[in-house]
């Protein structure tokens, strides 16, 4: 009898405890999607009704789509769209090559020096991305790349973090199956492709989805490698929208900019959620 008083007991205490969860877990993702909320509901009022508010509403009974009409007619937004999404699929598609090559050598291949080389390599995370900034900005200059996607995209196909997080993440991976391809004389290339990139597809498309959205955000170096409109990418885009297009008063306009602008990161994000938990958590594991 006392033991199910102590197990009833028992239970409330952990229903009790998973109630306080939730709600600590509600009122954070409140805080967390309400800047969202306000900017899409501020995007749908009218430049009028937004000055008009002495008090911010939480609701619109009269929202308009002219914010978004207007973002593509003030400026070229269109052609911003364009240039983030030839400057992201390139920049990520070489970065994903010398990433997986890389890693590949790093966790699979012997050579001399490699402990060294690698300790040398994470330790260029510990330099400040300012320096990096300035030097990178000085040798796009030099070599006359400024206003270019090449210039724009150079400086952006390497990543120390992503070679370590794949590099983590193909170390687990058995030697005996390396050494078995070995023997049937399976080539490093195509044991690569064919064993560790399908084993690893989750800490891929991590990489791969965190590079799509570091590009797409990207706002300092576009902005000092470009000054000539038909290379602005769309974070260049909000700038120009504020300062030449709807004009700083017009913030119902420069939500609607904003709101177009993210919707494309929101959703890679909820496709590929799963996929990225899996790979950050995998590339996290000693096994």
């Amino acid at each position: 009898m006392d033991y199910e008083k102590i197990e009833k007991a028992a239970r409330n205490r952990k229903r009790a405890l998973n109630t306080v969860i939730y709600i600590l877990l509600a009122v954070w993702a409140l805080v967390v999607l309400f800047p969202f909320y306000w900017m899409i509901l501020t995007s749908l009022k009218s430049y009028a009704a937004y000055n008009s508010e002495w008090v911010p509403q939480l609701i619109t009974f009269s929202p308009t789509l002219q914010n978004y009409v207007d973002a593509f007619t003030a400026v070229p937004l269109g052609g911003y769209f364009v240039n983030t999404l030839i400057f992201t699929l390139a920049t990520t598609a070489i970065m994903l090559v010398v990433t997986v090559l890389a890693a590949f050598a790093f966790s699979r291949l012997e050579f001399k020096g490699k402990n060294l080389v690698f300790t040398l390599f994470l330790s260029l995370m510990m330099i400040p991305s300012e320096l990096v900034v300035i030097t990178n900005y000085v040798t796009i200059t030099d070599l006359d790349m400024r206003n270019t996607f090449l210039g724009l995209i150079l400086p952006s196909v390497a990543s120390v973090f992503y070679i370590y997080l794949l590099k983590e993440n193909f170390s687990q991976i058995p030697d005996e199956l390396y050494y078995a391809a070995k023997v049937d004389g399976t080539s490093d290339l195509r044991y690569l492709l064919k064993v560790m990139l399908p084993i690893c597809k989750p800490t891929v498309i991590t990489v791969t989805v965190l590079k799509v959205i570091e590009c797409w955000n990207s706002y300092v170096w576009p902005r000092l490698v470009t000054d000539d409109q038909a290379y602005f990418l769309v974070s260049n885009g909000i700038q120009e929208i504020r300062e030449n297009g709807f004009g700083r008063e017009n913030i119902p306009a420069m939500m609607a900019a904003v709101v177009v602008i993210s919707v494309p990161l929101i959703v890679l994000f909820l496709i590929f959620r799963k996929k990225i938990m899996a790979g950050v958590s995998r590339g996290g594991m000693k096994g």
